[in-house]
């Protein structure tokens, strides 16, 4: 991998990421077709997440101190010493940060104990095809039968264990971290742009995680012979921060006026594409 292949590696990471369309799928798929070929390797993925992350972090700043310093004044006795209070009964901000953190345990168990299996098995292209056509599915299912009334202030308990059942889904790579968490919220009744909004706030502890989890576990596959390198990893992670941020910015004022069903198709015509690509002998079904 040279430079500039890791800076179109990083653009469409930062492109696919916060869209319902699975930026793993994307990262998985355009890296065989680059000169220099070949998956560009699970640990290569989940660092770069770590620059779109960084880009959510820096859109979110306010609304992730608010809820953060709300949360520690809850779990501290300020809002009240009784259990509910220290569980954000009395304030909305506070009762996010436990759905946040609830919502992470799913991904963070399941990810652990299925590691190797994510690593490699799951990264099949035709599996990857199937979660991108068969999420699609769920995905206008949900835009069009959801109620689109709630909004975040309204979120319980059990809607946050669900919110990360569905995120963890997202491991198998097609399925598409935003998309299983917004097609869950839309089931639940909330509005698009809510739950996009909390989407992008349940995956920063996970991307973030799970990124550090892989420099540190993983570094040997950024360096081995063949591999992207840390130098073309720093890199993309940068263009992924970049286009992110816009990505960002585009896609909550886009969902406001316009429904998720362009996705939809956009899901459908990836999926055989990839079928098409496989078949044909362009790129291999598993490296």
């Amino acid at each position: 991998m040279n430079w500039w292949e890791a800076i179109v590696l990083g653009v469409v990471q930062g492109l696919t990421e916060f869209l319902p369309i699975s930026s793993s799928a994307h990262v998985r798929v355009v890296g065989p077709l680059l000169p220099s070929g070949g998956d560009p390797g699970a640990a290569f993925t989940a660092i770069i997440q770590i620059g779109t992350e960084a880009a959510v972090l820096l859109y979110f700043w306010k609304d992730i101190v608010r809820i953060l310093s709300s949360w520690g004044r809850a779990l501290a006795g300020k809002d009240g010493t009784d259990r509910a209070a220290r569980l954000g009964a009395h304030n909305a901000d506070a009762r996010m940060g436990w759905w946040v953190i609830i919502g992470t345990i799913p991904i963070v168990v399941l990810g652990l104990l299925f590691q190797d299996f994510i690593e490699n098995q799951l990264r099949h292209l035709y599996l990857t095809a199937a979660g991108l056509a068969i999420f699609a599915l769920v995905l206008g299912f949900a835009d069009k039968m959801g109620a689109k009334k709630r909004e975040l202030t309204t979120l319980r308990g059990k809607d946050a264990i669900l919110l990360g059942f569905a995120q963890a889904m997202a491991l198998v790579p097609g399925v598409s971290r935003s998309g299983g968490t917004i097609s869950m919220g839309l089931l639940l009744g909330l509005t698009r742009e809510a739950a996009a909004r909390y989407s992008f706030l349940l995956a920063i502890p996970a991307v973030l995680g799970s990124g550090l989890f892989q420099a540190l576990s993983n570094s040997d596959e950024l360096t081995a012979v063949g591999g992207p390198g840390i130098v073309n990893t720093i890199i993309a992670s940068i263009a992924a921060f970049a286009v992110g941020y816009v990505v960002i910015v585009w896609f909550l004022r886009l969902i406001t006026h316009h429904t998720y069903w362009p996705f939809v198709w956009y899901r459908i015509a990836l999926a055989l594409a990839i079928v098409v690509l496989v078949v044909a002998g362009v790129i291999p079904a598993l490296e």
